[in-house]
């Protein structure tokens, strides 16, 4: 596995997926210094393996070193803050 990128061209971050030509996304869109979380996708053969939760840390790992805030209308990137509150300081709304 590597690190979380962020692809501005197709609005999303990728986490790339060993063994997979697919990374796993997390879609976004951008409104001035906040990011709306729209949309998280794993491939299915590699779902319920801790990918979704990798990536989801990544995404909230790079816009806190971004600056911005998050605001999350991804029920999977809602269910993963709801569990890791130590990401408050950067998610709004």
């Amino acid at each position: 596995m590597s690190a979380v990128k962020d692809n501005s061209a197709e609005h999303r971050f990728e986490l790339a997926i060993e063994g997979s030509d697919e990374p796993a996304a997390a879609y976004y869109q951008i409104e001035g210094d906040r990011l709306t979380l729209t949309h998280t996708e794993v491939p299915q053969p590699f779902s319920g393996l801790g990918i979704g939760s990798e990536l989801a840390r990544g995404v909230f790992d790079v816009i806190r070193a971004s600056g911005r805030k998050a605001i999350l209308r991804c029920s999977f990137m809602g269910g993963f803050y709801a569990r890791h509150p130590e990401y408050s300081d950067i998610v709004v709304g």
